[in-house]
């Protein structure tokens, strides 16, 4: 049921109610008055859990009665449009500056390949890549879908990015459209593991199956396998015993504005 179609229950499902009827407007307004911000969560390695290896940097935006709305309350409706565009800029701005007030930490930003054509997010990478120098702590996070519907493309940007010790990773690895003849061609640096196949891992053949090939395949490679929404000690025992070398999820800790 939809929530059009009938009353809310509590304070906060209506104000839900009241931005979804117009997602775009409420994003647009958003980040007209700079309401966007990263919430960050650690990925540690799969073998000392204790550490962080580095931080994935999640857009969220503030509606106009202050909730903080995570992005998958609103990609969906605009990443083909030019709000997409705007949210790369606004995710890649503000992850920029987190690196350049943190010097030792490491950043996963995710953008969408539609992005490498627009002028106004090439100037905020190139400006923080020559005037901060944060190329070899930038990585940035495409999925596979996104690779895969410009690929040519993607596979040259890399390549011009590659002086700046940028890194590249593909983000929902196995569950999008990526040719494995083509893999070959984007130079990834990291894949990050279809959340789908790690969940209960531990009590799904397939998804062992599925989890153990995919491993095989990055390392074969060169790239480095992280699996994405770890929830269960299981789940990580699991994924360490098959040699995935980062885990990311709730299991060790949840996004945070912070570092």
């Amino acid at each position: 049921m939809s929530f059009q179609s009938r009353q809310p229950q509590n304070p906060l499902e209506y104000v839900k109610a009241e931005w979804e009827r117009d997602i775009p407007s409420m994003v647009r307004s958003a980040l007209a008055e700079n309401r966007a911000q990263l919430a960050f969560q650690r990925i540690v390695p799969a073998h000392n859990t204790g550490v962080t290896a580095f931080f994935e940097g999640l857009i969220r935006i503030k509606d106009g009665h202050g909730h903080m709305i995570p992005a998958r309350h609103f990609m969906t409706d605009i990443e083909e449009t030019a709000l997409g565009r705007d949210i790369d800029c606004a995710s890649l701005r503000l992850g920029i500056e987190m690196l350049r007030q943190n010097p030792t930490t490491q950043i996963a930003i995710n953008m969408s390949a539609r992005s490498l054509a627009d002028g106004k997010w090439r100037n905020i990478l190139i400006h923080g890549l020559q005037n901060y120098k944060v190329g070899r702590r930038l990585i940035l996070e495409i999925s596979e879908s996104s690779a895969m519907s410009l690929h040519e493309n993607v596979v040259r940007f890399i390549e011009e990015c590659r002086p700046y010790g940028v890194c590249f990773s593909l983000d929902d690895f196995g569950a999008g459209e990526i040719a494995f003849r083509r893999l070959k061609d984007f130079h990834f640096d990291m894949v990050k593991i279809d959340k789908c196949f790690i969940r209960d891992v531990h009590n799904s053949a397939d998804n062992q199956s599925f989890v153990k090939a995919l491993v095989s395949v990055a390392h074969q490679f060169d790239m480095v396998a992280v699996a994405e929404g770890v929830e269960s000690k299981n789940e990580a025992q699991f994924l360490q015993s098959v040699g995935v070398d980062c885990l990311q999820g709730y299991l060790f800790g949840v996004p945070r504005l912070k570092l």
